[in-house]
This record gives structure tokens, sequence and C-alpha cells, in this order.
């Protein structure tokens, strides 16, 4: 039987290593469908024959083709490999981008494949004929185009694969129908042909000696430390801790560096930012000294006032050093060997009184979630309690996502990681939406693993309840059935809410705020999940216990108080007016936010009642 382009493509990318694609199938990508097909049956036949022991390429059909890009995304964030999703001409591929931009915000290598019209008809305003290129350039900068001829798709496939691995960006590459089912040729040895191969290996990447020195000289002479991760830091726990160690420093991590080390380091301080920690805030507010390792934390005001601290960064991206805070020395190396360089010549602290400062900070914060975490509701769950409760019990080989929104708050703060432990969310982008695909991308990945997604409401009914058709379509086939979604079901877009209300000085927009309820654990009944409800906060622990026995993936939902005000790890004059201000106006829901906003903040410095 004669390959084809398809065939070709399909073979191309097993050969690069790629094992699994998300997308959805269309007119404008048929040709590429029925060679995954053909490769799909010819693997079970040489398996017959114990030929073929890789296996062939698994696609994952999704429900949305926003939604397999974002599950190319999370792949390549759990796994390090390529993520590859695939879409049809037109509204296909224009429904990638979303997800796409979370990978490119976020350095990760994705490869889109997008068809187009029969070249033939390019130009003539045909239905669904894009100028997929000019709307790709953006997002898949780095490389995309589009193919002509069919001895051409080989190097458009090694470029855009090589491409994206080694400079951790998203490419494309756009197929017109007609030409996936034309023969494949290979390149002639003659002019204007290209002969490109397959492979990719990642250097070693450390800076010169004497810029190490460099970097340790400043460490050295720092007396109070800080050290800021990020998720260039994520394979260099073990450098991380030693090199913390040796310097008596505090550590905070930002929201993608979370899993970087264990919360139960004392001088771990947690997450860092608006979402972050008071620990992390008063670490970054008294050091003397900033170590910034694979980290583009974009809030400038949660770090260190200029001048106030000298610096040192890590990253294996040029253009992301001295860009938040003007570093004394930039190095651009990859974080485990740039460490494992720059251990020998650092000094031992001797004076550890910084250290015992920070593990004392952490100490009373910890407290202080735990007091605010077990504060009752208003005729609900306090939603800091689900985390809360999460922590005491989940696996520590679970993988967690988060949604973006007031869960991601709680997500950052309450969420106790452990080592070994992997958990993500939308960073750059900080898209809604995110967590179920990247929750299904990371138990195809690793299906013997725990699989946790934390969802609110909104993000709920944007796009990911559609998903949970998708877990479950798959289930079955995963070694641990262990899946779960706890949705935070508030009726309200609650961070938005408390943005406006703390940032602009509005009172909540009900015509914008408020969303229907909606009785998710019963759709997950509907579809042969099972549905767990909870709306008693005392409850909470035996819902989480419930569904981590469970045969078959969980929904949680949650009836959660939406008074609960995200606080920031501090207050500003300018937001403390602005919120005066609100009130002022007449919030709609002003009486329960006074009374939840009061008893927040009595509780960091007040006992309660389950401390008596």
């Amino acid at each position: 039987m004669t390959q084809t382009v398809g065939d070709f493509l399909i073979e191309r990318l097993h050969a690069w290593g790629v094992r699994r694609i998300y997308g959805y199938p269309g007119d404008g990508i048929n040709g590429v469908f029925g060679a995954l097909n053909r490769a799909q049956q010819k693997a079970k036949n040489n398996n017959d024959k114990n030929e073929n022991p890789t296996g062939p390429i698994e696609f994952i059909q999704v429900r949305h083709e926003e939604m397999a890009a974002f599950m190319a995304s999370a792949h390549a964030k759990f796994t390090g490999e390529l993520g590859v999703c695939i879409a049809t001409s037109g509204p296909g591929a224009s429904h990638l981008i979303t997800g796409l931009y979370d990978a490119r915000m976020d350095h990760m290598p994705v490869l889109a494949i997008a068809g187009q019209q029969a070249r033939a008809a390019l130009g003539g305003h045909y239905q669904q004929e894009l100028d997929l290129v000019s709307m790709y350039k953006d997002v898949a900068g780095a490389f995309v185009e589009q193919a002509v001829v069919p001895a051409q798709v080989r190097h458009l496939v090694d470029r855009a694969v090589r491409t994206a691995l080694a400079e951790r960006k998203v490419t494309a590459i756009i197929l017109p129908n007609d030409l996936q089912d034309l023969a494949y040729e290979a390149p002639g040895h003659e002019h204007g042909t290209l002969h490109s191969g397959v492979g990719y290996r990642a250097p070693r990447l450390i800076p010169y000696a004497d810029h190490l020195q460099q970097a340790a000289d400043v460490l050295n002479a720092g007396k109070k430390v800080a050290i800021l991760v990020g998720a260039g830091a994520l394979h260099a726990t073990n450098e991380v801790i030693a090199i913390a160690e040796r310097l008596g420093a505090g550590v905070a991590k930002a929201l993608l560096g979370k899993a970087v080390l264990p919360d139960d380091l004392p001088w771990v301080t947690g997450s860092i930012g608006l979402l972050g920690t008071k620990p992390s805030y008063d670490l970054m507010t008294e050091c003397d000294t900033l170590l910034m390792i694979g980290s583009g934390f974009p809030y400038a005001e949660f770090l260190p006032k200029e001048g106030a601290a000298r610096g040192v960064q890590i990253d294996i991206k040029a253009d992301m050093l001295s860009l938040r805070y003007p570093m004394e020395v930039n190095l651009v190396g990859d974080s485990v060997e740039t460490l494992r360089a720059l251990l020998p010549l650092l000094d031992e602290k001797q004076d550890r009184a910084w250290r015992k400062k920070i593990e004392g900070w952490t100490k009373d914060w910890w407290e202080t979630l735990d007091r605010r975490a077990h504060e009752s509701g208003k005729d609900a769950v306090n939603p800091q309690r689900t985390v809360w409760e999460l922590s005491k019990r989940i696996p520590a080989n679970s993988i967690v996502t988060s949604d973006s929104g007031s869960c991601a708050n709680w997500y950052a703060r309450d969420l106790k990681v452990q080592r070994g432990m992997m958990c993500s969310l939308s960073g750059g982008l900080a898209s809604m939406g995110a967590a179920v695909p990247y929750a299904i991308a990371a138990k195809f990945a690793f299906p013997e693993r725990p699989v946790i997604a934390l969802v609110g409401d909104g993000a709920m009914q944007m796009n990911n309840m559609a998903e949970l058709i998708t877990v479950s379509r798959y289930w079955k086939g995963w070694a641990d059935p262990r899946w779960i979604c706890m949705v935070l079901n508030n009726q309200d877009l609650n961070q938005v809410t408390w943005e406006q209300r703390v940032m602009e000085g509005d009172p909540k927009f009900e015509a914008s705020q408020d969303i229907p309820s909606v009785p998710y654990h019963k759709f997950a009944e509907l579809i042969g999940l099972k549905g767990i409800y909870v709306d008693d906060a005392e409850q909470m622990g035996a819902a989480w216990d419930e569904a981590l026995a469970a045969d078959r993936p969980v929904v949680i939902e949650v009836k959660a108080d939406p008074n609960i005000a995200p606080l920031p790890p501090h207050i500003t004059l300018a937001q403390a007016k602005a919120f005066a201000l609100t009130l002022m106006k007449g919030d709609p829901n002003q009486a329960n936010v006074i009374l939840e906003t009061a008893k927040q903040v009595l509780a960091t410095v007040l006992p309660s009642h389950h401390d008596k």
C-alpha cells in the first residue's frame, strides 16, 4: 500500500517519541486521522507477532479543541516531553489558540497540527479557510509553516519538534487536506531540497566558573538570604535544599514552583504574591539578598524594593533574567547543574538567627491557616476547609491541578505539598478552565497515580464540565481509578467579585458575578461517575476519604461560602480604602462580607474555639 503524507507524518512523530495526541476530528484533517487509524491497526497486527513492543500513537478524543491544547500543555508540564494536539481547519484550528497560549506563557514544548482547505482553493474565500500561518504567528512564532508539497513534510516535522523541545516553545504545522492523502515522496538529492533527521539531546547548560564565583560572592556576603523558586527548579529539589541549608535561607515558591519543595520543611514559607503567604511576604520584605531560581514570577510589589537587596538569578532562558528585579549577577544555566556547581563555592552560614526567624513566621502562619480554615461559613462550607482537609489525607504520589479563580487561593496556601507530589495550573496565562484538562492529561501520563482537580463553579460551567464526559469515556483503562474533581459551588465568580471590591472599590455587580447553581455531583452520576455532595464543613474530611477510596472517578460538589475573603498576605492602605468605599456604596452581600472578613482577620490574632 502506498504511504501517504498522513502516514509519513504519524510515522515521523512516532520516531520522535510521540505516543499520545489530544484532539478532535474534522474533514480538514481527515487524512491524518486515517493514517492514525492505519498505524494503530498495523501496530495491533504486529503486536500479535511480538514485533512492536513500543505501541502506536494513542489518540485521545476531547470535547473541545481548546481542551486538547490545554492537555498538550499539561502533558509537557508533567512529563517534560513534547505535548501534541491536533484539530481540523477553520474553527478547529482557532479553538486551539487559548490552550496554546497557556503553553507559550509557561514555556512548554507543544506542537499543534492543524488542517487546512485544499491548496487549489486557498485565497478563494473558501469555507473554513483561515490564514492559519498569520493566526498562529504570535503563539507559535518560533516555528509555524504550511506544507505545500509532500517532500516538505519531513523537515517541517523535524524542525517543529526540535524547535519546540530545544527552545521550550509552541510550534505549528498546517496541512492542506488534499496534501494529506497524496503519496509521500522523499526529497530528491538535488538543489533546493532538504534532508533532515530525527533526534534531540538537551545540552549541559552551566555558567562559566568566574560567573559562578561572582554569584557565590554575593550570596556569601548576605546575612539574610531569601530564595524564590519557580517551575524551572522542579527537578532541583535536592540542590535547592542543599543551597538553602548552606545559606541558612528561607524559600518562597511561585505558583508553578509549588512542588519544588515539600511544605513540611520549616523554612519553606509557601507561595508568594497576592495568593501567597505572610511569611513569604515578610521574607522578601526583610531579606538583604535574593536568589531567584527558574521563576518568572510577575509581581514586583511582592519582591524586595529595588536597591534593598542584592540579587542573583538563575534561568535557562536569558530573556527572563533581571526582568522582575535588577539582579547583580545573572546566570544562564540549567538549575540542577548550576546549583550543583555553585554549592561548593558557598560558605556555611554560622549565624542562624535569620533562619530561626523564618521558621517562627512559618509556624505561626500554618497555625493562622488552621484557625481560618476552621471558622464557620454562613450556611455554607468555608472553602479553606476543603483543601485543609485534603492536605491531611492526600497520598504522597498524587498530582493536583487547580483552576484560576478563588480556588487557586486555597490551593496556593492551604495545600501542603509532600515530596514526590506534582501539581500545576495555568500560570502565565492564568486561564479559567484548565484544571480538568490538566488533570486528564496527568492521568493519561501517570495512570497509576491519584489525580485531583480543584475547580470553581465558574470554570466548571465554562468548559470543564463537558470534559467529565472524556473522563467517563476513558477511566476504565487507567491502572488506578482515583481521579477526583472538587467543585466549589458558591454561585459567584468569586475572585473577580473580590477584585472588584478590593482593587476597584466597587460593590459586587450581580448581573456579571452571579451564576446558576448546577448539581455537579448529579451530573457525574448521570455519566457513570461517583458524585458526593457536601454542605457541612464537618463532613469534608469524610468526603475526601470516600473519594480516595472510590472505585471510579469522583466529583465532589461543595456548597461553598462566597463571602470568605481570599485575603492577600498583607492589605495595603489603598486596598483597605477601596474595600471601605465598597461597603459605603452598598454591596449586596454587605452584612455577610463584614462578618466573614472580620472573622478571617481576627483569626490571625485570636485563638478560635477549637484551640480552647
